[in-house]
C-alpha cells in the first residue's frame, strides 16, 4: 500500500470520528490499567460491567490490596481467566505502592515490569491515559492492518513496528482507536462488512464482498 492510500484511509477515519477513544470505562490512569489487564481475552462490555461495581468500592492500588485476591475475584469472576488476573492485579497494586508511590508509571519499561502487563497493555495505557503516539496491536488491529494492506506482518510486534513507521505523525495518536473500532464493527473476522465500509476504495483486500 502506498502512502497516498494510507493517508486517505486515516483521513476518512478521522473525518468520521475526530476524537476517538477506548470503549473501556475509566476515570483515572489506574482504573484504565486495571480495565486493560482485565480485557485480555474478554469483551469491553464484560469488563465494564465488572469494573462498574468494583470501582465503587475499590479504585486505588491500596483499596484493591485491602480487598485482597479473594475479594477481587468476587467482582471479576464473570471475566475469562479471572483467577490469574486477580493474582496479577493485586501484585501490580502492591508494586505500584512500593515502587511507584501509588501512581501508574509513564514509561513502557516500567509498565511492563508490572505483573499482567505486556507490550500491548503498556501501549494502550501510554496512548489512552498519557497521550503518547503508541499503537497497540490486538487481534482486531492485527487483522485490519494485514487485510487492508495498511501494515502487513506475521506477528503483532511486526505489525506494530510497521504501523508506527508508516503511519503519518498526525494520525499516530488516534490510529489505535480508529483501527480497533473498524475491526470490531466493520472489518469483522468472519464476515467483513465491505458493503458499508467507509475505506473500501483504498483497501487492498483481495476478497472484498461488495453488493
Amino acid at each position: 500500500m502506498n502512502s497516498e492510500k494510507r493517508r486517505a484511509i486515516y483521513s476518512k477515519l478521522r473525518a468520521l470520528d475526530p476524537d476517538p477513544g477506548t470503549e473501556l470505562n475509566y476515570q483515572t490512569p489506574f482504573e484504565l490499567l486495571v480495565a486493560v489487564i482485565l480485557s485480555a481475552q474478554a469483551t469491553d462490555v464484560s469488563v465494564n460491567k465488572a469494573t462498574g461495581k468494583l470501582y465503587k468500592v475499590a479504585n486505588t492500588p491500596k483499596a484493591i490490596v485491602d480487598l485482597g485476591v479473594a475479594g477481587l475475584k468476587s467482582y471479576i469472576r464473570t471475566i475469562g481467566l479471572y483467577n490469574n488476573k486477580a493474582e496479577n492485579i493485586v501484585k501490580t497494586c502492591r508494586l505500584l505502592i512500593d515502587t511507584f508511590a501509588g501512581e501508574v508509571p509513564r514509561t513502557r519499561e516500567q509498565l511492563e515490569s508490572l505483573p499482567g502487563v505486556g507490550r500491548k497493555t503498556a501501549n494502550v495505557v501510554l496512548n489512552t491515559a498519557f497521550g503518547e503516539p503508541t499503537i497497540a496491536v490486538d487481534t482486531h488491529i492485527f487483522r485490519v492492518a494485514n487485510r487492508t494492506g495498511l501494515a502487513q506482518g506475521k506477528t503483532p510486534l511486526a505489525v506494530e513496528r510497521r504501523l508506527t513507521r508508516l503511519t503519518p505523525d498526525e494520525f499516530k495518536k488516534d490510529a489505535h482507536h480508529w483501527l480497533i473500532l473498524h475491526g470490531r464493527y466493520i472489518c469483522k473476522a468472519r464476515k467483513p462488512q465491505c458493503g458499508t465500509c467507509p475505506i473500501v476504495e483504498w483497501c487492498e483486500y483481495r476478497h472484498k464482498e461488495l453488493p
